[in-house]
């Protein structure tokens, strides 16, 4: 039957039901998510890299304006950036941790509690000294004018020398530390002649520490140079004849620390007279 003019007809559509807009908080998680893993890979570069740069990206941090209108080739090859000219940073200076700091110390000692259980040594207790630089660990053996470590004028050692050497050998051996190695004179002048001087018997000293120590234990890789320097830098500078001025010094590097550059060594001019 057709509907009457006055029906009102409702026609009813069923609409299929859509998912909701997701919004942009996935966006932002992602993006914490890839900042976390770039920040892991920079870390683990920085880990990996050598001493030298680890400390120039320590310093970077330290002091940022030091890079400002640099001129140098950088850390890395191909790096523009470096030290500006104003302010040089010397290669042999490091900035250790203190890990490697306080191994050193730990180091030095135990060489001193290892000379103090020879009691042949009592006596030179105050003829050798151990102590923190901003280089390293530095151990001296230096002569007085009751006893030297050396025959006179020779570069052979004595018995205590070569006891005090061994010593320290068995605890520089293990060590991952380069060693420099030098010697040193007074002014007396030497009774050989023009063709023996200062500097080779200066030279000669060292390089016999060196082989009293590599028979020891210490590694010859472990040794970065073997220096004489003569009477050209004296321990007593008053008195350039002072038997103090002779000594036999042992320098223990930081690790990542690269030689420090020679001042003087027997390829210098050669001094006036030697010691004894």
């Amino acid at each position: 039957m057709p509907p009457k003019p006055h029906d009102i007809i409702i026609v009813k559509k069923k609409h299929r039901a859509h998912a909701g807009h997701h919004g942009g908080a996935w966006k932002v998680a992602y993006a914490d998510f890839v900042t976390a893993m770039m920040a892991f890979f920079l870390v683990m570069w920085i880990i990996s890299q050598s001493h030298i740069v680890r400390s120039s990206v320590a310093g970077y941090f330290r002091d940022p304006g030091i890079f400002n209108n640099e001129k140098s080739d950088g850390v890395m090859s191909g790096s523009k950036v470096g030290i500006a000219p104003q302010a040089p940073i010397a290669i042999h200076q490091v900035d250790p941790s203190l890990n490697e700091r306080q191994a050193l110390e730990k180091a030095g000692e135990r060489i001193r509690e290892a000379l103090a259980r020879l009691p042949e040594l009592k006596d030179l207790k105050d003829q050798i000294e151990i102590q923190m630089t901003r280089e390293g660990l530095r151990i001296q053996l230096i002569d007085s004018s009751k006893m030297g470590f050396f025959d006179t004028g020779s570069d052979v050692l004595n018995a205590e020398g070569v006891k005090i050497l061994t010593a320290i050998a068995h605890e520089l051996g293990p060590l991952p530390n380069g060693i420099v190695v030098e010697g040193y004179t007074d002014s007396r002048q030497y009774s050989k002649g023009d063709t023996f001087t200062n500097w080779d018997l200066s030279a000669d000293r060292a390089n016999a520490a060196r082989r009293v120590m590599e028979r020891q234990g210490v590694r010859p890789v472990q040794i970065q140079e073997v220096r004489g320097y003569a009477d050209t830098e004296p321990r007593i500078p008053n008195d350039p004849l002072d038997p103090r001025n002779r000594r036999v010094s042992i320098l223990v590097r930081y690790v990542g620390a690269e030689p420090p550059t020679a001042t003087a060594g027997p390829g210098a001019s050669p001094a006036s007279g030697s010691s004894p």
